[in-house]
């Protein structure tokens, strides 16, 4: 990781990405039912704040091996979220979002990228 060339781990493309999908799962949650208040919606937004806040801690460590680290749990936190979204829609609490659906692919993809980089010679 290089981190002479940004300010900020606001400026990483896949923290940006992380941060909307965020922001999205809450829109996404806000109609739950409220029997669910405590349970999946407290679980799935748990779950999509940790990604984010893992990039960023691991951005912040200033060490490639703790960023990986970080970010490997950001993408675990990822996959848990991916599960809860499908059991939310598949419990009939909302219907398939594309944008949920397209941040979560471009962050997991763009993690993985981060984590197994293609090695040139």
């Amino acid at each position: 990781m290089d981190t002479k060339k940004l300010k900020s781990y606001r400026e990483l493309i896949v923290w940006q990405k992380a941060y909307k999908l965020v922001l999205e799962i809450y829109k996404f949650t806000v109609n739950f039912p409220k029997t669910e208040t405590y349970g999946l919606v407290q679980q799935i937004r748990r779950a999509a704040i940790s990604i984010p806040s893992n990039i960023a801690e691991g951005y912040g460590r200033k060490s490639k091996t703790d960023y990986h680290r970080f970010l490997s749990m950001a993408y675990g936190s990822l996959l848990e979220l991916e599960t809860q979204y499908m059991l939310s829609i598949d419990l009939g609490y909302a219907k398939r979002n594309d944008i949920i659906d397209g941040l979560v692919k471009e962050v997991g993809g763009m993690s993985y990228r981060i984590m197994n980089p293609i090695q040139c010679n």
